[in-house]
C-alpha cells in the first residue's frame, strides 16, 4: 500500500510555524534546524491528517492551544539540548 502524499503529521506544521515565529532560521544552520525538528517531533504525539482544514474544523480551540504549548515546550527543551552539545561546525 502506498500512502497518499497528502498525509502528514499536523505537528510538523505547528513546529514549522513556531520556528518561523522565533526566527530561528536567522540564528542556526539548516542542519541544526533539521536536528531540532527531529528532536521536537519525537517528543510529540503524532497527529496525522490529510487536509489542514480538517483540523481547523474539528479541533476545539482549547486543544489547539494545548498542542501549541506542547510545541513551545518541546522546542525549548530541544534547543537547550542542542546548544549544550559541542559541534565541530560551530552550531
Amino acid at each position: 500500500m502506498k500512502f497518499d502524499d497528502d498525509i502528514h503529521n499536523y505537528y510538523e506544521r505547528l513546529v514549522s510555524d513556531r520556528i518561523e515565529e522565533l526566527e530561528l532560521e536567522k540564528q542556526y544552520s539548516q542542519e541544526f534546524l533539521s536536528d531540532l525538528c527531529c528532536l521536537v517531533l519525537n517528543q510529540l504525539p503524532p497527529r496525522y491528517i490529510r487536509h489542514e482544514v480538517d483540523m481547523a474544523f474539528f479541533l476545539p480551540p482549547s486543544k489547539r492551544l494545548d498542542m501549541e504549548m506542547q510545541v513551545h515546550k518541546a522546542i525549548t527543551e530541544a534547543l537547550e539540548f542542542l546548544k549544550g552539545r559541542k559541534r565541530p561546525d560551530g552550531d
